[in-house]
């Protein structure tokens, strides 16, 4: 199972991306869906979580006010709006999917993606 993960690019700082997700070949409208991110030396960290429903979300600290996520079941798929992009935010980020429910742990997720990569400038 492969979750396709797109949206990434360069763009400076205090700029808007959309980054979306979408699974191929298998649906999961019953999942709960996050979104972390990995930068260069750095271990993989948490960005926000998603329940099945969409009425639960986390967000970690860092991002918290800034960067919002949703999903479209019908569509299947997942965002991660950023706002007020920060050089700090430059990243790898990866989409994950969860049968336990939304997760700020990385262990519990089953399927990841391939990562986008996105990278603010000064």
């Amino acid at each position: 199972v492969q979750l396709q993960a797109s949206g990434g690019g360069l763009v400076q700082a205090g700029a808007s991306l959309r980054l979306s997700c979408a699974p191929a070949g298998r649906t999961f409208s019953r999942y709960g869906m996050g979104w972390f991110r990995q930068a260069p030396g750095k271990d993989r960290e948490f960005v926000a979580d998603i329940n099945w429903s969409g009425v639960s979300k986390h967000y970690a600290d860092s991002v918290k006010g800034r960067f919002t996520i949703s999903r479209d079941n019908a569509k299947n798929t997942v965002y991660l709006q950023m706002n007020g992009l920060k050089p700090e935010d430059t990243a790898v980020y990866y989409c994950a999917a969860t049968p336990v429910g939304a997760s700020e742990n990385l262990r519990d997720y089953k399927y990841w993606g391939q990562g986008t990569l996105v990278t603010v400038s000064n």
